[in-house]
């Protein structure tokens, strides 16, 4: 062969070797093993120890319906059901130890992130009612007109809960 072909291929070949021995050097041996043999993954056993001293950051709406009931069942049934609660209270993590902890955002741009206009007919997301946020009472919170727990404009009527 001609060096024109030799030289490409050498530099392809180290190449390759300097990123199977940087691999070697920075990916530890137990990187992807289970009892089964090699799995993808980014899991190691050495490390599983570790993990369960992790404090899970959130805990789904479950966890607030055993103290929330009332509020649980509130949502539950409304065009909100499907949305954890911690998308808008945040995560739970040290909830109810800090019943300070979770925040109620009552801010304009959470609701915006889902209710801002978007001419997406075939999602799911253009589904949702959407608004102009520039438009739609700009100077005012959310939920002066609508109750997160149960969406409907304050002019529409509501059911009574005795």
């Amino acid at each position: 062969m001609k060096n024109h072909v030799l030289r490409p291929l050498f530099v392809v070949i180290a190449i390759v070797v300097g990123i199977l021995l940087i691999r070697t050097a920075l990916v530890p041996v137990d990187f992807g093993v289970y009892e089964r043999g090699y799995m993808y993954g980014w899991h190691r056993k050495s490390n599983e120890e570790d993990w369960k001293t992790v404090r899970v950051k959130y805990k789904t709406a479950k966890v607030c319906w055993e103290c929330h009931d009332d509020k649980y069942r509130e949502i539950k049934d409304s065009a909100h059901g499907s949305i954890s609660c911690e998308n808008c209270h945040g995560p739970a993590y040290d909830h109810p130890k800090d019943p300070l902890g979770l925040s109620i955002d009552r801010s304009r741009d959470l609701c915006i992130r889902c209710h801002s206009y978007l001419p997406y007919k075939t999602s799911d997301r253009g589904s949702i009612p959407g608004i102009n946020p520039e438009t739609h009472y700009p100077q005012a919170q959310c939920i002066l007109c609508h109750i997160p727990h149960n969406p409907k404009p304050m002019n529409q009527k509501r059911e009574v809960k005795s």
